[in-house]
C-alpha cells in the first residue's frame, strides 16, 4: 500500500481528476494549500488575478493505493497537471503501514477499496 500526496497548479484539478477517474482512481481528499517551491516570487494568476508574493495557491491530493495502482495513479497526476511551466508540482509517495476502514473495521490493502 502506498499514499500519495500530489501539489499541483489549482487550475489542473479538473484535468487531473478526469485522468484519475479513467485509470479507475476514485478515492481522492483534496485541500487548497499556499506554498512555494524555487519559483518563490513568481507572479501568478489565479482565477483571473494576478498574485505575487512567496506563497502561491496550490492543490493538495491525498490518495491511497494499493501497489497494482500505484504506476497508474502518479502516470494519471503527471498527464493531468504538466504544463511545461516552473511550478507544475510534485508528487511525494511514501509506504503506508496500515489502512483501517472505520464502517467495518476491515484493515490492509481490503479497506483501500
Amino acid at each position: 500500500m502506498k499514499y500519495i500526496i500530489a501539489i499541483i497548479q489549482p487550475h489542473k484539478l479538473e484535468d487531473v481528476k478526469e485522468e484519475l477517474y479513467k485509470a479507475e482512481v476514485n478515492l481522492i481528499t483534496v485541500s487548497e494549500v499556499l506554498g512555494h517551491g524555487r519559483q518563490k516570487g513568481v507572479t501568478e494568476v489565479y482565477r483571473g488575478a494576478r498574485e505575487t508574493g512567496n506563497l502561491l495557491r496550490k492543490i493538495r491530493l491525498e490518495i491511497a493505493v494499493n501497489d497494482n495502482f500505484l504506476d497508474a495513479t502518479i502516470n494519471a497526476i503527471t498527464k493531468g497537471a504538466r504544463t511545461g511551466n516552473v511550478g507544475d508540482g510534485k508528487i511525494f509517495v511514501m509506504d503506508m503501514k496500515d489502512c483501517v476502514r472505520i464502517r467495518t473495521g476491515e484493515v490492509g490493502s481490503i479497506a483501500i477499496g
